[in-house]
């Protein structure tokens, strides 16, 4: 069974910045797809971004692109989410999300962690 483990979340102010990180263990494979999402208070989970198993494609929503920024080290299996140019409502609890295949932008991830919190306020 695979286990995701977040870190990195944390409370900053409008405008600046925080890296999540999430690493994989317990499975059996070399690489994996990875993914963000989040989940605002009284919201639907949400696609945030994802990174293909060879790390050759990388997804984002609308949302973040150009601020947000994934990547993945596979020894150990890690994924990261840096955010820049944060905003009050990127506030959210961040998921980590993998898989073995490509899933992209769906949620159809078959593993999950159990979330960090990001807040931003001033």
């Amino acid at each position: 069974q695979v286990r995701l483990v977040e870190s990195g979340g944390g409370s900053v102010q409008p405008g600046g910045s925080l890296s999540l990180s999430c690493v994989a263990s317990g499975g059996s494979h070399s690489s994996y797809a990875m993914a963000w999402f989040r989940q605002a208070p009284g919201q639907r989970r949400e696609f945030v971004a994802a990174i293909s198993w060879s790390r050759a494609k990388t997804y984002y929503s609308d949302s973040v692109k150009g601020r947000f920024a994934i990547s993945k080290d596979n020894a150990p299996i890690t994924a990261y989410l840096s955010m820049h140019m944060l905003k009050p409502e990127d506030t959210a609890v961040y998921y980590c999300a993998a898989d073995t295949m490509n899933v992209g932008m769906t949620d159809a991830y078959s593993y999950w962690g159990q979330g960090t919190q990001v807040t931003v306020s001033s």
